[in-house]
């Protein structure tokens, strides 16, 4: 028997030959730019140029943010060496933080609260959490207290009793109270209005957390679970002044579950009102932090910060992004005065039409 020819160009069910298309036999149209000097150096000009203007811009709009950073926990070492043991948790502490604002403070304020050496990027902590209880589905069947095995060790208590909410992200949330007063002089003292809502992205409020029903009865909502055992009130009393600031959907629960990727790291605790007199922002003067101290770092070698600070176009005060493309377009601008130089001295001269 004769074995046909490889090339014989018949199709058949078990031909590997591509259809003679334009796509699969490779003939479509195609661009193939021709690399000449005069475009590749008029591109590292241009990108250069860009990457410079941006970083300039950057770092201009970064040293007008004004910030004053304050470790409060080395002010209140009283307090510090009261929460070293978890025995005197339930023991209320506080301590007073005064500072000085040196100049006006115009715009939007934000206040922030910071942590140092605390690693919310180990795997099991980021992992310790069960979407579907913060979406307020029902934990206190048997079925839903199986799932919450990512939860464990703070998943139920002895007695059976589930957590709400579960897990060692939700277990650890940072829970100390601070209070911003304005101080016009010696006898005098404003509380600082400030704003405890809107300080979450849209999609974590609106679509990520969500409260049991039914949710204008939040203590029946969560009938039959009890509060993690580091909390000092239920997830349903998180805020005793908004009802609709409580549950899953409590402002600074959410930002607490949204894990920071470093181990320092500062998350939004307020806003400034512009309320009289403070419509403009905070007026230079005397102010201080009353501070209700109940999160212990000392057990981890860390340390609390409270941040006052504006924003500007490119956020908070960061200096990275500006001076890495400051530096990213002087080298391409660098480069391509190099690369000008070489192909100057190296290109043939041109032919004269006229003879000697």
């Amino acid at each position: 028997m004769k074995k046909k020819k490889a090339d014989s160009g018949e199709k058949g069910p078990t031909s590997r030959c591509p259809d003679n298309s334009a796509f699969k036999q490779q003939r479509l149209p195609a661009w193939t730019p021709t690399l000449t000097a005069e475009s590749v150096l008029s591109s590292f000009f241009v990108i250069g140029v860009f990457c410079l203007a941006v970083g300039i811009s950057w770092i201009v709009a970064t040293v007008n943010v004004k910030e004053i950073w304050i470790t409060y926990s080395d002010y209140c070492s009283q307090c510090t060496q009261l929460r070293e043991n978890t025995s005197n948790s339930e023991t209320p502490c506080s301590c007073v933080v005064n500072f000085t604002v040196p100049e006006n403070i115009q715009g939007d304020v934000f206040i922030y609260y910071g942590l140092s050496n605390f690693f919310q990027n180990h795997r099991r902590y980021v992992i310790s959490r069960y979407d579907a209880q913060l979406l307020g589905r029902n934990v206190t069947t048997t079925e839903s207290v199986q799932k919450l095995s990512n939860c464990a060790p703070f998943t139920t208590y002895p007695n059976g009793t589930p957590m709400a909410p579960c897990g060692a992200i939700a277990n650890s949330m940072f829970n100390d109270t601070i209070i911003l007063s304005y101080h016009p002089n010696t006898s005098a003292a404003i509380q600082v209005p400030v704003l405890k809502t809107g300080n979450t992205w849209w999609s974590d409020k609106n679509v990520k957390f969500r409260n049991p029903k039914p949710e204008e009865n939040l203590i029946q909502a969560f009938a039959g679970s009890a509060r993690p055992p580091y909390w000092q009130k239920p997830v349903y009393l998180l805020d005793s002044q908004d009802l609709l600031n409580n549950g899953y959907v409590n402002d600074d629960f959410i930002n607490w579950m949204r894990v920071a990727a470093f181990p320092t790291f500062r998350k939004l605790y307020r806003r400034l009102s512009p309320i009289r007199p403070f419509t403009n922002g905070l007026p230079a003067g005397n102010y201080s932090y009353s501070i209700e101290y109940n999160f212990p770092v000392s057990k981890f070698f860390g340390k609390k910060h409270v941040i006052l600070t504006t924003l500007s176009w490119c956020g908070g005060s960061n200096m990275f992004l500006g001076i890495a493309y400051t530096v990213t377009g002087s080298v391409i601008i660098l480069a391509a005065f190099v690369m000008l130089a070489v192909h100057l001295k190296k290109r043939e001269p041109r032919k004269s039409f006229f003879k000697k």
